[in-house]
């Protein structure tokens, strides 16, 4: 048995900027999943993988108690005690899912979508001079998301980014949105949802509301843009099983 911070050279490998929770977590499921840090073996304390990823402890120990959420870790107290790979790892896939439905080429796919629809659509959302009831239904879609419970949270998300597109003066570009939340809901449901990434989520989400309302098309595009590479990052950890070179 190897001990805590050995072959673990992916934890320290950059990769896209994005949130810091979403981060280390993409980083963290990559080295599990990979093998980098194999069943049964222990993580290094919080400090080190602290140290190594660049993030602070809090975000450390959030990402590690989502895993443990999760069945990928186990925390053990006492003399002996730290963070370790489950023996068997979970499922991968939905039953009777295929690698392609939900595999590296999918998240890569839908995500470069929604770098030209969703980026596009809140750009031009932020460009147009918005009449005030169009002003109205933005604020009560994003209150809605927000303040809903976590079983409404992918409808009242989805709602929300159709209704960004519906704003940005296209009709053309609202079915195109709606297709593709199709299958950015399927990929999401088929990871855990963590509790973490929803409330990260709401803050993006309020970020490119208020850009839009503002004004400020340069700003909303790139607040979608980071909403769009933190659950690409998740996705990627959970789903894709190695780590992605593509732009």
């Amino acid at each position: 048995m190897t001990g805590p911070g050995d072959g673990i050279e992916l934890l320290v490998r950059a990769v896209r900027p994005t949130n810091a929770y979403e981060e280390t977590m993409q980083r963290l499921l990559q080295s599990i999943r990979l093998g980098l840090i194999g069943p049964g073996e222990q993580l290094p304390p919080e400090r080190d993988l602290a140290s190594m990823l660049k993030v602070s402890r809090d975000t450390v120990r959030e990402a590690l108690a989502t895993l443990v959420d999760a069945s990928f870790v186990v925390s053990r107290r006492g003399r002996y005690g730290g963070t370790f790979v489950v023996d068997s790892l979970p499922q991968e896939l939905p039953p009777g899912a295929t690698s392609r439905e939900f595999g590296s080429e999918e998240v890569e796919d839908v995500t470069r979508l929604r770098r030209v629809l969703e980026v596009g659509a809140a750009r031009e959302a932020a460009g147009r001079d918005l009449p005030a009831d169009e002003r109205a239904r933005l604020m009560r879609a994003l209150e809605e998301c927000s303040g809903c419970a976590q079983a409404d949270h992918r409808r009242l998300d989805s709602r929300l980014h159709v209704l960004i597109a519906e704003l940005s003066g296209s009709p053309s570009l609202v079915p195109l949105v709606a297709n593709l939340r199709t299958r950015v809901n399927a990929l999401l449901d088929a990871i855990p949802m963590l509790t973490p990434n929803l409330s990260h989520s709401n803050a993006q989400h309020e970020a490119i509301v208020t850009a839009i309302l503002a004004g400020r098309p340069d700003s909303a595009a790139e607040a979608m843009n980071e909403h769009i590479e933190g659950s690409t990052a998740l996705l990627r950890g959970f789903l894709s099983g190695a780590p992605s070179g593509k732009a």
